[in-house]
């Protein structure tokens, strides 16, 4: 693809791209929903450190963010439902309803892609508009089942997706509305099913580009087994181009939540722990799988959290113990880290600059009383750049994040609001983030 002429962009703002990421499958257990439940090595494979944020990177001009889209603004969007409530100094709006509405990524003229587990990818034109975005339309058809997974790479203009089997990437123009992803460029889940399988089959694969690399979280095909396919219950890692694909991230049951850290280029992945551990266990985590050298190895079936075996018996002194923790069968599925040109139309303050939003989407699992194990969230996680400022305290998975927007579930932990899934950050600043449940998908700025 050529380009005539070229823009220059603060990195920091072109880096808004990379945070999006993330997916489960959703439903009950027999419809492969995935809820369940020190630092990185010293050496790190990914170049991550050779970062500069402050460094001007030059954009291709067919994706510098100079054309808006032409679209009619949309009518009658819903409020909030009353419950939620965001911390104060800010707003909550619902933008967009779409069915199914799970990852998102954020393009640099303002407009945002809602990858859903339906059967299409649609976008929200003007999602930065500084009044009523435009209405919400189909982008592209998704080219095969679950077309969950999505993100943008701004310095070659190319979107990624992620499916049931593929992994697909498609040229993009600035202020282009629809698109066709033909054939993949990689290909996941080619073999069978774990034989005797408990039922728990995850179907959708999250993507994230960081530092050159592309990568692809594929959840397993069980709650706790022995894969038969090498691709599942991992992070694959492979060129742009989907060739010399390798295993980054290995016994890791689902890699639902994956983000981009544009400040150091450090791939995360975040996702759910296995079912029928001592209620409480396994806590959910998300994890710097680019700070490790070779294969990153989280222990899955045999080993959790802190190097525990969990009565399993296994060896777990060399699999990851995870930097970041939450509670058990929280599901985290979107991850955005916050950055944004100190320019920007809709700044957060500066304590939010460089942390991390997380969206748990809560267990589908209940008590015998009908309540809930563990309630969906917004949180947000303080950082100092790739290491959290509340290290993990393995006795306590509340310590390292604070509710950004809450309400979600009653006290009762029998009724829901809604469940939140994908998350993004905006050229502008604005944060969004989608929930499944009620088809919303949500913008967050000031006051």
């Amino acid at each position: 693809m050529r380009f005539l002429a070229r823009a220059v962009v603060p990195a920091a703002l072109v880096s808004l791209a990379f945070a999006c990421g993330g997916g489960d499958s959703s439903g009950g257990p027999d419809s492969s929903a995935p809820d369940g439940t020190a630092g990185p090595d010293a050496t790190a494979d990914a170049p991550g450190a050779d970062a500069d944020a402050s460094k001007p990177i030059v954009l291709p001009a067919a994706c510098n963010g100079s054309v808006a889209s032409t679209s009619t603004p949309a009518t009658g969007l819903p409020t909030p439902p009353s419950a939620l409530s965001v911390v104060s100094g800010f707003k909550l709006e619902v933008i967009a309803k779409i069915g199914s509405a799970r990852e998102l990524a954020a393009l640099p003229n303002g407009d945002l892609l809602v990858a859903t587990n339906g059967s299409t990818i649609q976008i929200v034109p003007n999602a930065e508009a500084d009044t009523t975005p435009g209405k919400s339309q189909k982008f592209a058809d998704g080219p095969d089942s679950e077309p969950q997974g999505i993100a943008y790479d701004p310095l070659t203009c190319t979107i990624y997706l992620g499916t049931n089997q593929g992994i697909y990437s498609m040229e993009y123009q600035d202020g282009q509305l629809t698109g066709n992803f033909g054939s993949p460029i990689a290909k996941v889940r080619q073999g069978s099913v774990t034989p005797n399988s408990d039922g728990d089959v995850h179907r959708t694969t999250s993507v994230a580009f960081g530092n050159g690399k592309l990568y692809a979280g594929v959840g397993s095909g069980c709650n706790a087994c022995t894969e038969v396919d090498p691709t599942r219950a991992t992070v694959q890692m492979m060129d742009p181009d989907g060739a010399n694909m390798t295993t980054k991230a290995t016994r890791f049951r689902n890699a639902i939540a994956l983000a981009t850290n544009p400040a150091t280029g450090t791939v995360w992945a975040g996702g759910a722990g296995q079912d029928s551990l001592p209620l409480g266990h396994p806590y959910e985590f998300f994890d710097p799988v680019t700070l490790h050298a070779g294969t990153a190895d989280y222990g899955w079936p045999d080993c959790e959290e802190n190097h525990n075996a969990f009565g399993s018996n296994a060896d777990c002194s060399n699999t990851v113990a995870p930097l970041i923790e939450l509670p058990a069968y929280s599901t985290l599925i979107g991850a955005a880290f916050y950055s944004a040109s100190d320019t920007a139309a809709h700044l957060f303050p500066a304590q939010y600059r460089g942390g991390l939003f997380l969206a748990a989407h809560g267990s589908w699992h209940t008590a015998n009383d009908g309540s809930y194990y563990s309630a969906p969230r917004l949180v947000f996680v303080a950082m100092n750049g790739d290491a959290p400022a509340t290290p993990v305290d393995w006795n306590d998975p509340t310590k390292q994040w604070t509710d950004f927007v809450s309400g979600w579930q009653d006290p009762d932990s029998q009724s829901r609001h809604g469940r939140p899934t994908g998350v993004a950050v905006g050229w502008k600043g604005s944060l969004f983030f989608a929930d499944d449940s009620n088809g919303y998908v949500y913008r967050v700025r000031p006051n």
